[in-house]
């Protein structure tokens, strides 16, 4: 690992105040022409003494605003000493965790994966209106059926179409027939160019696509693509279990990738991470926005620091071989889990480098599903599967209870039987 390294509290302190020494300081040097303040003194008391021991809720209180992407050079200048944090983020999760080559990928802290999908999106429609002159109705986003909502949102308010490819029922794997047959379809239809999303672990089911099936039957067809990866659930966790993974950015196939750091890596809701390859983001610059130095390529505009300096604080704490040991003990507890289910011939899918285990609805009654909390795939209609994700709350006592609850539930159903 070139940047992963583990930092101690109190030289993360260190850092974060030096950075914050260099953005703005309201009490010194008063901005005038800007709408930006630190949070409002009346009602966020700024200094109170645990704040001393506290370099996030001080980032909080002086209330950066990351406006832009800052691996493109030219940014606001009032908040230069955060942005570093961010861009030190970028680089380090884009080359220790997803296998990029140094400074070769831009990035930005975003607001969630979904914003992170959408963005991605727009950045290839963008680019084959730009560099094919291709017709709104000539781009299509192609997915599996399993791929999050978001990818809905970006065809609506894009304008473009969205096929969904069917996956195997028991594998949760895209069927390599019906690929090519959607393929066939939408090229028959006019579509000329497609907007892949391959999944790094689907919200439902922990599934994990392949890019390269994507670019194999793409390049079959002699169709124009950019595969974008939504590791929204994934990111944080895959790329560290599965140590021969290729969805990374030593994949020529993959372009830009998606994390979300309000899941696995448990930073505050609204975190979210988008990484693509050099050149790309330059397709949704947005150049009206004149008074913003180095205007702005995101798809929110103002945005937090203190999401961001939250991310730089969870990678540092842990470090690469810390955070592998936290992953390593969910994955025994899911294995742990799966035996269990296995005893009792439960139906389910896990992905093995994944902690989701979705069990079929046939084996869990309603009062189990409701007392657990356990997700179902739909709520309109009746579920055919129950998610259990396997975080740092649930233990394994936590775990023994809900197995011990289904044996009851299937010795009952034997005896009725």
């Amino acid at each position: 690992m070139k940047y992963w390294k583990k930092l101690s509290h109190k030289e993360q302190d260190r850092r974060i105040t030096d950075a914050l020494q260099k953005n703005i300081n309201y009490n010194d040097n008063i901005p005038i022409g800007v709408p930006v303040s630190k949070l409002d003194p009346t009602v966020f008391n700024e200094h109170v003494s645990f704040l001393k021991e506290a370099p996030l809720l001080r980032a909080f209180i002086q209330n950066p605003n990351h406006i832009g992407c800052h691996t493109m050079g030219e940014s606001e200048p009032f908040f230069e000493g955060t942005q570093e944090l961010e861009k030190e983020v970028i680089e380090l999760l884009s080359v220790d965790l997803l296998k990029a080559k140094e400074n070769s990928c831009d990035g930005y802290i975003a607001t969630g994966g979904t914003e992170a999908n959408i963005q991605a999106a727009w950045i290839y429609r963008n680019y084959f209106i730009q560099n094919f002159d291709a017709g709104i109705e000539e781009i299509a986003l192609l997915s599996s059926a399993d791929t999050h909502y978001s990818v809905s949102k970006a065809a609506n308010l894009l304008h473009i179409r969205s096929i969904g490819v069917p996956v195997n029922d028991d594998t949760r794997i895209i069927v390599p027939e019906l690929l090519d047959r959607a393929l066939e379809d939408a090229m028959n239809d006019g579509v000329k160019y497609f907007i892949v999303f391959s999944n790094m672990a689907t919200t439902m089911f922990g599934s994990v696509d392949d890019p390269d099936l994507f670019a194999q039957h793409l390049s079959k067809h002699g169709a124009a693509y950019k595969i974008h990866v939504d590791g929204a659930y994934g990111g944080f966790i895959y790329p560290v279990s599965c140590t021969n993974s290729t969805v990374n950015f030593q994949n020529p196939n993959v372009s830009s990738i998606t994390l979300d750091a309000h899941k696995m890596l448990q930073a505050p809701y609204g975190t979210g991470v988008f990484l693509a390859r050099k050149g790309l983001i330059e397709y949704v610059c947005t150049r009206e926005a004149k008074y913003v130095s180095g205007m702005d390529s995101t798809l929110c505009g103002s945005r937090s620091g203190t999401n961001a300096i939250a991310v730089w604080m969870i990678l540092y704490t842990y470090g690469a071989h810390g955070w592998y040991e936290k992953i390593s003990k969910l994955q025994l507890r899911t294995k742990w889990l799966c035996d269990r289910l296995d005893a009792m011939n439960v139906g389910y899918y896990r992905h093995p480098d994944l902690n989701i285990v979705t069990i079929r609805a046939e084996y869990v009654p309603n009062a189990i599903a409701v007392k657990y909390g356990m997700v179902p795939d739909t709520h309109t209609n009746k579920p055919e599967w129950y998610k259990i994700v396997i975080m740092d709350h649930v233990d394994i006592e936590y775990l023994q209870e809900f197995i011990a609850d289904m044996k009851v539930h299937h010795k009952t159903e034997v005896y009725a039987q």
